[in-house]
């Protein structure tokens, strides 16, 4: 199998999956036996270039929702009230407030990582201090032989764990990425300072960024002004922030940084990934945009899945500009062929 290489994360082709979207990329539920989302049960993820794992911690945490995973089909009721309180849809997405619930590290790497060694993963952790991330990084390299995983994504960014990220950052980076057997990818919000931030990431041994992580927001009851997450605020993602991460992607170019850009926010379609390539990006990772639906519209899952296949498909064979001859019908730049349209 052909691989792609953005300087030392080796992905199988240029799309990935974003983190939590797939859970731990398999589950004990017989409901949604891949986490949040059942239209993966139509998509082969070891097909991807990599599927980015939920965040996890040193920990389980609840979160603003649940560990639990192994959700039968009675359970159904009470599940669909527990995510009301953490995802709700809005205008062109969805606003989350999951608060980093997950089994902890050593459940994944004994429960779930083993049972994925098809895929190729990145798998994506959080704390709150650099002593945490480097317990983090230290259990991966016991558990994970080097080359085994495509990287490990530091998620120093999140809006749904109520904590400033940027006050650990350098510690983080100063301390956990040298220690790291795999590569390092920096996941960036467009909240915080991003430009700072990538180059920060880049003098202290990062491998690549994402770019981005969701845009803090807010959702009221218009009847009540009560919030309608638990954590008040949440994290919007899906098409609404498209033209942000788009933004992100252009102006870290812009600024010279060179670290090779995991581009997410809003990628649906061949086109998504198209501007993104243009913008700036290397890869392209699928998020709440493909993978998220309203509960009956589920029922169309095989339906999205056959979307995300021709993506696939599409992303799979493209080559960068500067390596591939231009399509004429672009106008001599080559994203992806007129022809690769789902």
């Amino acid at each position: 199998m052909d691989e792609v290489r953005l300087g030392d994360v080796v992905l199988r082709n240029r799309l990935v999956t974003s983190s939590s979207l797939l859970g731990y990329g398999v589950s004990n539920s017989t409901l949604v036996p891949y986490g949040m989302s059942p239209i993966a049960l139509f998509v082969d993820l070891a097909r991807f270039g990599a599927v980015t794992t939920r965040t996890l911690t040193v920990q389980p945490r609840e979160g603003h929702f649940t560990t639990r995973d192994d959700w039968p089909l009675t359970a159904l009721p009470g599940l669909l009230r527990r995510y009301a309180t953490v995802l709700r849809g809005t205008d062109g997405g969805w606003v989350n407030a999951f608060g980093w619930c997950n089994v902890g590290i050593d459940a994944y790497l004994r429960d779930y990582y083993p049972r994925t060694r098809d895929h190729r993963t990145i798998i994506s952790v959080g704390g709150f201090s650099a002593e945490e991330f480097v317990q983090l990084v230290d259990k991966v390299n016991s558990a994970v032989p080097a080359g085994d995983i495509a990287a490990v994504e530091f998620n120093v960014s999140c809006h749904n764990v109520n904590f400033d990220f940027s006050a650990i950052l350098g510690s983080v980076l100063t301390e956990a990425v040298p220690r790291s057997a795999h590569p390092v990818i920096l996941k960036l919000s467009p909240d915080y300072d991003y430009l700072a931030n990538a180059r920060q990431a880049a003098r202290h041994g990062v491998s690549a960024l994402t770019a981005i992580n969701t845009v803090k927001a807010l959702r009221l009851n218009p009847r009540t002004g009560v919030p309608l997450l638990a954590n008040r605020y949440g994290g919007l993602s899906g098409r609404a922030i498209k033209p942000i991460g788009l933004r992100v992607v252009a102006e870290l170019r812009d600024a010279g940084v060179r670290l090779p850009i995991i581009a997410s926010g809003g990628i649906r379609t061949a086109d998504d990934c198209r501007e993104y390539f243009w913008a700036g990006a290397d890869a392209v990772s699928l998020g709440s945009a493909t993978w998220l639906a309203s509960y009956p519209g589920y029922a169309l899952a095989p339906l999205h899945a056959l979307r995300i296949r021709r993506v696939l498909r599409a992303v799979q064979r493209y080559q960068p500009a500067s390596t591939t001859p231009a399509d004429p019908d672009l106008d001599g730049v080559h994203p992806l062929r007129r022809a690769d349209h789902p």
